[in-house]
Formats: structure tokens, C-alpha cells, sequence
């Protein structure tokens, strides 16, 4: 790098092919040589359609030298990697990048730095603002809720070049000491969390300035219905429509897979957490053939444009991929559903005003649904019995006498209050079979200060793009926590990662009435 430091690299060059190549460069901190990413064979893979793949331990990280901090880096060290790369015999100065998560990021982090070599990415289940703690609200009284991953991971894959893991204990207050006794017992401290808590430093991640801002790259942007992390990318996406350089450049597949790339229709028997060779080859065409044709195209100029669809997505419960030229798609309306005295959700808004309440308890959490937020596919969860916990409201549709497909944005609407001077608000929307089994299919969350005067708020589900079975109903969960992939409130109002003392809170919400619960869909009838 610039500075001195040496970021440790493996060269994957195809067999009886001395030419000058394209390269796909992947920049990751979970090792490059671990069996969690698999690089070895998503490089093999690569390399059978004719590129060299260099594969790299970001700065800090396993064999890389240099400080162990996050996002930071990562501009200036893809710009010289790349850099480094085509003055290699092996490159003819074309680079591309591929990668999930944090190496999907550190694609963004490339285009920033605006290397004229760099000519395609291919980010997939990640985002600009990847890992950012939630901002003080300045003045406004809603905020996002802060995800339980972000003071952990610092802790964890960004504590020093090794990785450590370990989990909270949610008896435990505060969780800052917590954090504490590991530091103690590892021997040293994480700069990375060190520069978020207690006072948050914010160091640029992109000296330059946004990668928005930069030189338009080609962009292949894969999200998934289930990744925990898809809101980054939808602010991601909303970014990019605002500047036309980089919406002419920007290509969007939508997919129903999870963080982890588990897919909805995968066989019950490659549901596991540790997949073997055989079952991560058979996954491979899946993940990357759609890069490749997208290279093709970017890279090596084999085709048109025109050739990849603008927008490709799957109808979840549907085979194979749709095409359109915008998300959402055109011709969708929406429906308004709302919420009822009796837990029922009715096209009809209820007359007159009525309110429900529930009780959020530090003691007794509303459970997530499952064990690693990253994997939600992996299980594949039932939620119907997550609604019989105390600190839930249930509402329920009537079953649908036809298919429905659910496509494009939900929100959901509701005037609030709590006797704590802070509440979260999570909004889930469910599918229930006529069997009475539930699938998670959107989720949204927001905080609200001041909550003991109530106020209206909107709260964001995301994008859908499902397939509502006839005989199907939807039904929201309404609660005031989900521990532990969010941080719980303490209910006195105080931060909750240092919050000591807990209190119970009395949440209420408005039914019926101009700003009664109510979640509005957008949808069209099933065509095929």
C-alpha cells in the first residue's frame, strides 16, 4: 500500500493460458483462506470462464498488516490494490470486483477511489452505510432502532487480525461491561469499537467523497428478500435514482435468499449450517453465473447492454426470474389493511377510536426468530408461536380466495405512546398457511422519544416481492423489542447498551380513527 503496509493476496491464474487476463479482485476480512467464504472455489469457478482472481485479507485482518480498523481503509487500499494489479504480467488492465457483506462493500470503497482500471462490480447483500451505529436524531423524535450487530461485531471479526466470538447475556446490564470483561480477557482492546462507545468518532470511509459522488462504474447490485441488512441496500438503491450517471450504470437483482445466501426453495437437506464441497459447488452457478454474464457484457464488451434486464427478480414462491425495466414494476396499486378491536386486519377502517396495549418487559423479550439474524433461511422459521408471547398484539386477515402477488414497497401507519420516555415500535407481516404455520415476509422497526406524548408515525416494511397463496392470511406482530438481533430498551430512557436499571413500560397503540394501525400494501393479481 501507500503507506508501507504489505495486505497479504492470493493469485489464482487460470491453467495453460500465459495471456494477459481480466481480473476479479475480492477484498474481504473473514479470511480469504477459510472455509466460511469458500474462496478457493468461487475462484476455481471464476477461472474456468477465463479470469484471474486475486483474493485479499483487507488491512488488519489474518495475514494482512496494518491497524485493525473498520471501513476506513478501504477506498485508499482498493484503489492501490487494484493499482498493483495491473502491473502484473498477468493483467491486461481490466479489474472487476465481486463479493457479499463487507466485501461487497469494499467494492463500493473501490469505485470511491475512482481507478480508471476499475471497469465492473458486482456487490451483493451489502451496503454503503454497512455497520454505521444509528445517528443522534437531531431533533426529530423517530429514529431507527439500533441492530444488536453493530457493537458486537467490532468486538468480534474486528477486534484484532484473529476473530472472536461470543453473545451477551441478556440477564446481564449493562452490556458496555460486558464488553469490558471480554476486552479483559483477550488481552487487548478493539480500536474499532473504541471509536463508536461510549463517544462515537466518525472517521470518513470515503475520503473522497461518496462513491455516488464518483465516476460511474457498471453495477450488478443483488439484494435479498430475506437479508437482514436489505434496508441498506434499498437506501443504497433510492441514492442512486437520484443521480442519472450512476442509475444508467446501475443494473438491480433481487433474489429470495438470506445474508448467507440460503434460498427460500432450497432443499430441506441443504439447509445446514456447515455445507460440504459438493453442496457449495452445487450452489456456485447460482451465485456467480449472473456476474459472469453481467462481466461479459461490462468487462469484456461481449454483448449488449441492452442485454441485461434493468431489474431481474424472483416471485418468491414462483421458479425462476422476472424482468423489468423499474422497480417496482408498473401496474401495481396498493390495498390499505387495518387493524381491529377484535385482532383482525379488514379493508374497512374501523369506526370510531379504540386502543390496544401491551406490555414491554427488559425481563421477559420478545424472542427473534432465529439464532443468527444472517442465516434466516437456514431455519426458515415458524413465527405463529412468537405471538403468543405477552408482548405481542396479533391482527389476522381473512384467507385470500385467489393468488395474490404482493409487489413492491409496505408501510405501516399508527399513532403511539408509551408511559417510558422511550419506545420502539416493530411492525411484522406474516403469511400464515391454512396449516397455521407463519413465515416472516417484510419487517420494519422504528424508536420514538418523548413517547410518553403520543405521535404518529410511519414505519418502513421494505420492498416484497411474494407470491400470497390462496387460503393464505396475512397477520401482523406488533412489539416493543426482538433480542437479540435489536437492542433492547432499558425503559427508563437511558442508552441501552449501559443502561443498568430496567423498568416495565405500557405501550399503546390507536385503533380505528384517521391514524389507527394500518399497513398498505402494493400488489397485483396473480398472472401466471
Amino acid at each position: 500500500m501507500r503507506d508501507g503496509i504489505r495486505l497479504a493476496a492470493d493469485v489464482y491464474l487460470p491453467d495453460r493460458d500465459d495471456r494477459p487476463g481480466d481480473t476479479i479482485l475480492i477484498r474481504l476480512p473473514y479470511d480469504k483462506n477459510g472455509k466460511y467464504t469458500f474462496l478457493p472455489l468461487v475462484a476455481e469457478y471464476f477461472m474456468e470462464s477465463g479470469y484471474r482472481v486475486v483474493t485479499q485479507d483487507v488491512r488488519g485482518k489474518f495475514r494482512s498488516e496494518g491497524e485493525t480498523l473498520l471501513f476506513v481503509n478501504e477506498a485508499d487500499d482498493g484503489y492501490d490494490t487494484i493499482e498493483w494489479i495491473t502491473q502484473q504480467p498477468w493483467s491486461n488492465g481490466r479489474v472487476a470486483m465481486w463479493g457479499d457483506s463487507y466485501y461487497g462493500y469494499t467494492q463500493w470503497a473501490a469505485a470511491s477511489s475512482q481507478h480508471p482500471a476499475l471497469k465492473a462490480i458486482s456487490p451483493r447483500v451489502t451496503g454503503t452505510q454497512l455497520g454505521e451505529p444509528v445517528h443522534p436524531a437531531n431533533g426529530e423524535r423517530t429514529r431507527d432502532v439500533e441492530w444488536g450487530i453493530t457493537y458486537l461485531y467490532p468486538m468480534t471479526w474486528f477486534h484484532s487480525q484473529d476473530a472472536y466470538f461470543w453473545e451477551p447475556d441478556p440477564a446481564v446490564r449493562p452490556f458496555s461491561a460486558q464488553v469490558e470483561q471480554v476486552i479483559t480477557r483477550i488481552g487487548s482492546r478493539s480500536i474499532s469499537y473504541d471509536q463508536w462507545y461510549p463517544r462515537p468518532v466518525h472517521l470518513r470511509r470515503f475520503p473522497t467523497g461518496s462513491p455516488f459522488d464518483a465516476r460511474p462504474v457498471p453495477a450488478l447490485h443483488t439484494i435479498g428478500w430475506w437479508d437482514n441488512i436489505a434496508p441498506l441496500s434499498w437506501d443504497d438503491v433510492a441514492e442512486i435514482e437520484k443521480r442519472p450517471g450512476w442509475a444508467l450504470n446501475h443494473f438491480l437483482r433481487i433474489e429470495s435468499m438470506d445474508h448467507e445466501s440460503f434460498y427460500l426453495d432450497d432443499a430441506d437437506e441443504d439447509r445446514v449450517a456447515e455445507r460440504s464441497e459438493a453442496q457449495i459447488r452445487a450452489v456456485l452457478p447460482r451465485m456467480l453465473n449472473p456476474t459472469l454474464e453481467f462481466f461479459e457484457v461490462f468487462v469484456r464488451g461481449n454483448g449488449r447492454p441492452e442485454d441485461i434486464p434493468r431489474v431481474a427478480w424472483n416471485l418468491a414462491g414462483t421458479p425462476g426470474m422476472r424482468a423489468s425495466t423499474q422497480w417496482p414494476p408498473a401496474g401495481t396499486r396498493s390495498r390499505t389493511l387495518f387493524g381491529t378491536a377484535d385482532g383482525r386486519l379488514d379493508v374497512a377502517r374501523p369506526e370510531g377510536a379504540s386502543e390496544a396495549t401491551w406490555v414491554h418487559d427488559p425481563a421477559d423479550l420478545v424472542p427473534s426468530s432465529v439464532s443468527d439474524a444472517f442465516a434466516f433461511l437456514l431455519e426458515k422459521p415458524d413465527e405463529a408461536t412468537i405471538g403468543d408471547h405477552p408482548g405481542v398484539l396479533v391482527f389476522t386477515g381473512d384467507a385470500e380466495v385467489r393468488d395474490l402477488d404482493l409487489v413492491g414497497p409496505v408501510t405501516a401507519q399508527a399513532r403511539i405512546r408509551s408511559d417510558g420516555p422511550v419506545m420502539d415500535l416493530f411492525v411484522r407481516l406474516l403469511d400464515v398457511a391454512p396449516d397455521g404455520s407463519a413465515l416472516r415476509i417484510a419487517r420494519g422497526q422504528i424508536e420514538l422519544s418523548d413517547a410518553t406524548n403520543a405521535a404518529v408515525v410511519e414505519i418502513d416494511l421494505g420492498q416484497l416481492g411474494y407470491r400470497l397463496r390462496a387460503g393464505h392470511r396475512l397477520r401482523l406482530h406488533v412489539s416493543s423489542s426482538d433480542y437479540p438481533e435489536f437492542i433492547p430498551k432499558p425503559g427508563t430512557g437511558e442508552d441501552p447498551w449501559s443502561a443498568v436499571v430496567t423498568r416495565v413500560n405500557h405501550q399503546t397503540i390507536t385503533i380505528g380513527d384517521e391514524h389507527g394501525l394500518a399497513v398498505t400494501l402494493s400488489l397485483r393479481d396473480a398472472a401466471d
